[in-house]
């Protein structure tokens, strides 16, 4: 009877050992927080440090912390810090080239949203994107505002104009001609026309 215990003991102690390394490296991270808050606390109460410049600092190192904690229990069970590295790396490179794939939309997207808020133009109005030195771009009425672009009918010298869509995010990055709706007449009208 006392083979088969003693098989179990000593299956269950490389556990219960794990177990109390994981809780120890857990303790010692939280003590040292701890004592690293209270010592920029005392710090910052001892010389004018500003509140701007102790919060983010004592959040990094809070952060630091943990992250180091983090990594030495995984290690605990098993996991290599250069695997942990490797895949870390891996997936801030996919985040980075994905965002920059998306530039583009989340930019227009975002102007889009500034652009119905703030309201620089509307339906109606005819606008023109001017490049440096006065040399126009485009020139139309505005007839849809959508997510990505804004539509004009462009100003025609026949009383026909081909249909322009601009990128929402050029609207901010040039200089902007507006003319109200209202108060301007586009086309050169037909006479008989009503």
């Amino acid at each position: 009877m006392s083979e088969p215990w003693l098989a179990l003991v000593e299956e269950w102690q490389v556990q219960w050992m794990l177990g109390l390394q994981v809780l120890l490296i857990l303790l010692v991270a939280y003590v040292l927080q701890r004592l690293v808050a209270r010592g920029l606390t005392r710090l910052s109460s001892r010389y004018p440090l500003p509140p701007e410049l102790v919060i983010p600092v004592r959040g990094g190192i809070r952060w630091f912390i943990v992250g180091g904690a983090l990594i030495m229990v995984l290690e605990r069970f098993g996991v290599s810090a250069t695997v942990l590295w490797t895949a870390l790396s891996g997936f801030v490179a996919v985040a980075a080239i994905a965002f920059f794939a998306i530039w583009s939309v989340l930019s227009n997207l975002l102007c889009a949203v500034l652009i119905l808020t703030v309201g620089p133009f509307r339906l109606g109005d005819v606008v023109e994107i001017v490049e440096a030195f006065d040399k126009p771009i485009v020139k139309g009425r505005v007839i849809d505002i959508n997510l990505l672009y804004t539509t004009l009918e462009e100003v025609a010298e026949a009383g026909t104009g081909a249909i322009v869509q601009v990128p929402n995010s050029l609207f901010f990055q040039k200089a902007v001609r507006r003319w109200r709706g209202s108060d301007v007449q586009l086309y050169n009208r037909n006479p008989n026309e009503k």
